[in-house]
């Protein structure tokens, strides 16, 4: 008997360290699989606080918790499930969705470039302001995950690009993960830039010198940094919708465009050794870039443009 109940608590040791390798690994592809979506992260977070502009404060975190459950429906609702049957029934399907999805990124980029320069405006915001405050409220959380879903969709499809060839339990509980890490770290930066104007204000009131100093500071700050914000962005939309018309390419095997970044970034960490990967990253980055912005000009002309001739 003692014999056996050895042998079982080996059998038992044994699996937990199998299970913990498991998670380990389960762990580490979620890590990467976000790292991954880091483009359309930064985006996500730059988009989202322009919903509660023009509400009272009390109200902004309540829109935000509103805008974040809608997020989380969406990801493991509609998303996750797409996300399996597409990788259990066709995942040569995957290339071109997210071809498709970069080209949708890079023609949300250019359309900003577009309204930035002065040939655009938010038509949605002039028509919400004949509204009152509780259907303002209903159609900005409406129009928020609406919006989110389209970046959720693409957060989804780039953890599921990264971890396709694991087993379908695995890419199930990465891509969960990946939802739920993502939705709270978005949405808790999100609800600290929308207050920050409120911090500080309430620390230029306080007693202290300090306190009033950093309080002023980031009322000051905060016009400074949702243009920041704006930029990067929109930056990154180019950078990751680019970067994902450049992997679907070659994924085809059409690599006149992926070699001649690919070539270009080496070129270019050769040229400086001592900073070799970084440099050959920001140099993809850039090249995904040109091509994203190439391709959204292109659509905004077909929809915009053309259309305005007749």
């Amino acid at each position: 008997m003692p014999s056996g109940l050895i042998a079982l608590l080996d059998d038992v040791a044994g699996i937990a360290k199998l299970t913990a390798t498991s998670l380990d690994d389960v762990a580490a592809a979620a890590g990467k699989a976000g790292s991954k979506a880091a483009g359309v992260v930064i985006d996500d977070t730059a988009v989202t606080p322009r919903y509660v502009m023009g509400l009272t404060p009390d109200r902004e975190l309540p829109i935000i918790w509103k805008i974040a459950k809608g997020s989380l429906r969406n990801k493991l609702l509609f998303l996750l499930p797409a996300a399996l049957v597409l990788s259990a029934l066709a995942p040569w399907l995957l290339p071109p969705l997210l071809m498709a999805g970069g080209a949708f990124l890079c023609f949300e980029a250019a359309e900003k470039l577009l309204e930035a320069i002065g040939n655009g405006h938010d038509v949605a915001d002039e028509a919400l302001a004949t509204h009152s405050s509780a259907e303002l409220e209903n159609q900005k959380v409406s129009g928020a995950i609406r919006t989110d879903f389209i970046l959720s969709g693409e957060i989804m499809a780039i953890a599921l690009g990264t971890v396709a060839s694991e087993p379908l339990w695995e890419q199930a509980i990465i891509l969960v993960i990946v939802a739920i890490l993502i939705t709270a770290g978005v949405y808790g930066v999100v609800g600290l830039i929308v207050k920050m104007d409120d911090i500080g204000l309430h620390l230029a009131k306080r007693s202290s010198a300090l306190a009033r100093g950093v309080g002023r500071g980031l009322v000051h700050a905060m016009p400074v940094l949702m243009k920041i914000l704006s930029v990067v962005g929109t930056a990154a939309m180019l950078w990751v919708g680019g970067g994902l018309i450049v992997h679907g390419l070659h994924e085809f095997h059409w690599d006149m465009i992926p070699d001649a970044i690919h070539h270009m970034a080496k070129s270019a960490a050769h040229a400086l050794p001592a900073m070799g990967s970084v440099v050959e990253w920001v140099v993809s980055a850039i090249g995904s870039g040109i091509l994203g912005l190439a391709i959204g000009a292109i659509i905004v002309g077909v929809l915009h443009l053309i259309p305005r001739k007749h």
